[in-house]
């Protein structure tokens, strides 16, 4: 936002306002930059409603922009109060300067502000390590909240080129000998894991969780972390949805429905999770129609088609599948008029369900001929 821009906004007009965080750091990585986060230095939450802004935080005041919807935060301090990730008091004074906001955040690459006119303010020199490529935390605060943990896998696997600084990764392994990765709670640990499995390499939030100790904390079951992780690069390449990467990722588990239930994923994630092992051991012997008939009831393609294809699409990140040849199956099978051979059983309702079958065998034979 230029000079001239800012001064035309009269909502800020006058405030000491600073973008921060990851639209600073994408712009300096040449990448588009997200949504604007803003910090506000030197005003009350009264001066903020007065302009008009939206209070919405919870524990700290943030507010929305009342055109643009942005979030402007107000510049502050924390100070650990508790155990765990939710063990913190707040400051945010008007004394609070943008320095000492800079100072409580994470990665020094996120610490880094911009002024409406474009002039950088990076009192941590966080442009220095994204010129390295290194993740390395702000300060001894990082300590404090067990979540960076799960935020540093979560940076790695968003920019593979990144290194993570071996004073950041002491760091998080005495975090995790002083038991502050047990306060995890599974919707903190699944929330940033699920974000990580979209990004472009996945392998590397498995990998820092591992080198810091904290994956057989929040993952006991992945002992094969390493297959797993090979697995979840190969599906990001292929673009694979969350349901099937999660799928992909726990296949390696010894045990599927523990992790799930540890995790408290979601259905989906977890019914691909159950149903991705038999997709594999299926598909070898899926050559004739009554086999590739049961494989597919046996995962209710019937019903819920376009789960079975992206089972089909994980199982083909680690095996050979022809996933259109199975698309025209599957449209073939449901195909079947029910309702007709349903009719034309009327008077002898128990055979229904063996016609049924018959019939969908004859439409998988017919693509045979």
């Amino acid at each position: 936002m230029s000079a001239g821009a800012a001064h035309a906004d009269p909502a800020i007009d006058g405030l000491q306002v600073y973008i921060v965080g990851g639209a600073v750091r994408d712009e300096l990585l040449g990448q588009p930059a997200g949504d604007h986060d803003w910090v506000v230095v030197g005003a009350s939450p009264a001066d903020m409603t007065a302009r008009g802004f939206l209070p919405v935080g919870g524990d700290f005041p943030v507010f929305l922009h009342p055109r643009t919807k942005e979030e402007y935060a107000l510049a502050r301090t924390e100070r650990k109060s508790g155990v765990g990730y939710k063990g913190f008091t707040f400051h945010t004074g008007t004394d609070v300067t943008l320095e000492q906001d800079l100072q409580r955040r994470d990665l020094t690459v996120n610490a880094i502000a911009r002024t409406p006119e474009g002039e950088l303010v990076d009192p941590l020199d966080g442009q220095a390590d994204i010129r390295a490529r290194i993740l390395r935390h702000v300060g001894p605060a990082f300590a404090e909240d067990p979540v960076r943990i799960l935020r540093l896998g979560r940076f790695a696997a968003r920019f593979g080129e990144f290194g993570v600084a071996p004073e950041t990764l002491r760091l998080c392994r005495d975090m995790v000998e002083a038991g502050e990765a047990d306060a995890l709670v599974p919707e903190r640990v699944w929330k940033e894991l699920s974000r990580a499995l979209m990004l472009p390499r996945p392998a590397r939030m498995l990998e820092v969780l591992a080198e810091t100790g904290a994956l057989p904390r929040v993952m006991p079951q992945l002992e094969a972390w390493r297959e797993a992780a090979a697995d979840l690069d190969r599906a990001a390449d292929a673009g694979l949805p969350l349901a099937g990467r999660y799928a992909l990722m726990s296949r390696h588990a010894t045990d599927r429905d523990g992790l799930s239930q540890r995790l408290r994923v979601p259905t989906e994630c977890a019914d691909q999770a159950r149903l991705l092992p038999a997709v594999l051991q299926a598909l070898p012997q899926a050559e004739q129609a009554a086999a590739r008939l049961a494989l597919i009831e046996q995962c209710d393609g019937l019903r819920k088609p376009q789960r079975f294809v992206e089972l089909l699409q994980a199982a083909a990140v680690v095996t050979p599948v022809d996933v259109p040849a199975w698309q025209t199956a599957l449209d073939a099978v449901r195909g079947v008029d029910a309702g007709a051979i349903a009719r034309a059983c009327a008077g002898d309702p128990a055979r229904i369900k063996p016609a049924l079958h018959e019939a969908r065998l004859q439409a998988l034979d017919a693509l045979q001929r």
